[in-house]
């Protein structure tokens, strides 16, 4: 009898819904689970395999045994019971505490023991994996160095203001793609990503289309035998033999990176999830909004927790893109969480590095994300947890008025200077650059010397835009155009 990894010492369960604990026992044995007064019994399936779910939780910062019985016996040892986060996505996710501004200060300081990191090594599949090799740590200045910074300043932060453990589960890979990460089902259930769906689906034989793919490479294995056979009697080098289709184990192929670093931490009970990913994908424009509406849904579908919060992280400026295609970019991140239900968005546009792709400030990254959570998730009051993003913008005129949802207590710029990065186009779309001032607690004038009648507006919209436009609160605007040229 056993339990699958991320069912171990050193835990924190989610509080406030039941808690699924799961493993392996013989057929037919009975287990039970035993964790705060309460417990559990169920009997394996013919499989061996067996799952209880305990009662809602209330958060403790106790270490408490959760024991768990059947022909043998194990003991969780230091468990807790608080707020779980996923933080997954590409290098931007991975970046470590160390590499971060002021790394080693921050490793040093790391002293916070009902923080708990749980982070699941480099590895892919062609099929999903029952478990992965990952072990739960308190968070130490021994633990923290390699985890994910994004994923730890958030979470010190969630400790901080709810005074509950936080658990961390860091499953990220620097270089790769968003498809990786997504679910088959969620590629199936997309018709403009039916393409992905078809690909993975030839190379597993239980599939209609895997059959038909294997059948063919067969019979051409079949028609090369005698061939084969006819060159060695002959004493002739033999022809190539036809091979298998390849398994999807590459760590860009579909589905490869879920199957072996995410699926094996599902139903494990969570909050939410954080992403830091796109950069692979980078010049993909809304198809890129197809595939993370994909991600999120088939996430969601997985883990069977309903619409649980899904936050995405806009990709920073940087010089080495290809013109035009970042703000494609963030015009899809946007569109995310306009169209997909619970889903938020960490704004970076005011630290980034333009010679690096790896901006080092993850601290204001992670707080962003808390931002949003403790706002939205956990319904804090009184928090500016967003930028300023466009409500409105009143055209026609030689002077256009934009409004922002989103201002906190009042536009401001960073710089004390006027607002940079806004352009205007007239009847002949031609962008220019614009003069900008803020003229209300939420409003900004725009205007351009020569057009008389402004038809479009657009701000920040260029790879290298740093724009200084922020509320009060020093939460940066988002990029936008109001046209759809």
């Amino acid at each position: 009898m056993s339990a699958f990894k991320v069912i171990g010492p050193n835990m924190v369960l989610q509080q406030g819904i039941p808690a699924p604990i799961w493993g392996w026992a013989d057929a037919g044995e009975e287990v039970s689970v035993k964790f705060a007064d309460q417990e559990k019994k169920v009997s394996a399936g013919q499989d061996g395999s067996w799952m209880v779910k305990l009662d809602a939780l209330e958060a403790s910062a106790e270490p408490r045994d959760l024991v768990i019985a059947g022909k043998n016996t194990m003991t969780l040892g230091n468990v807790l019971v608080g707020e779980v986060w996923v933080c997954s996505g590409q290098s931007n996710m991975e970046w470590s505490v160390g590499g971060s501004d002021n790394g080693q200060q921050e490793i040093a300081a790391a002293n916070f023991p009902k923080i708990r990191l749980f982070h699941i090594p480099k590895t892919t599949a062609g099929r999903p994996q029952p478990d992965v090799n990952a072990d739960w740590k308190e968070c130490s200045p021994q633990t923290v160095g390699g985890f994910s910074a994004v994923g730890y300043f958030m979470g010190r932060k969630l400790h901080q203001e709810l005074d509950v453990p936080v658990g961390l589960i860091n499953t990220s890979w620097g270089g790769t793609r968003i498809e990786p990460w997504c679910t088959l089902a969620s590629f199936e259930a997309n018709p403009a990503l039916a393409d992905i769906a078809k690909r993975v689906k030839q190379t597993l034989p239980e599939t209609p289309e895997g059959k038909e793919t294997y059948a063919g490479a067969l019979a051409q294995i079949e028609a090369w035998l005698p061939q084969a056979r006819a060159a060695l009697d002959e004493g002739k080098p033999l022809p190539n033999m036809p091979g298998l289709p390849r398994e999807l184990t590459g760590n860009q192929d579909p589905c490869a990176l879920y199957n072996a670093m995410v699926h094996g931490i599902v139903p494990f009970g969570i909050r939410g999830a954080i992403w830091y990913q796109g950069e692979s994908n980078m010049g993909e424009g809304m198809l890129y909004y197809e595939k993370s509406k994909a991600l999120v849904d088939g996430w969601r579908k997985a883990w069977g927790q309903g619409e649980f919060p899904f936050q995405i992280t806009q990709i920073a400026p940087f010089q080495n893109y290809g013109d035009g295609a970042l703000p494609a970019f963030w015009e899809a991140q946007d569109r995310v969480v306009q169209d997909v239900p619970n889903t938020g968005i960490a704004g970076t546009g005011d630290i980034s590095n333009l010679a690096d792709i790896h901006p080092r400030n993850k601290q204001d990254v992670g707080l962003r994300h808390a931002l949003w959570a403790l706002a939205n998730t956990y319904g804090k009051k009184d928090i500016v947890w967003r930028g300023p993003r466009i409500k409105d913008a009143k055209l026609g005129g030689a002077t256009a008025e934009v409004s922002f949802d989103h201002a906190g207590t009042g536009l401001s710029t960073r710089d004390g200077k006027a607002p940079d990065w806004f352009q205007v186009a007239g009847e002949d779309k031609n962008f220019v650059d614009a003069k900008a001032e803020i003229t209300g607690d939420n409003t900004v004038a725009v205007s351009a010397e020569g057009i008389g009648k402004i038809a479009a507006v657009r701000f920040g919209w260029k790879k290298t835009a740093e724009p200084n436009l922020q509320n009060k609160e020093g939460l940066p605007a988002y990029p936008f155009r109001t046209d759809s040229w």
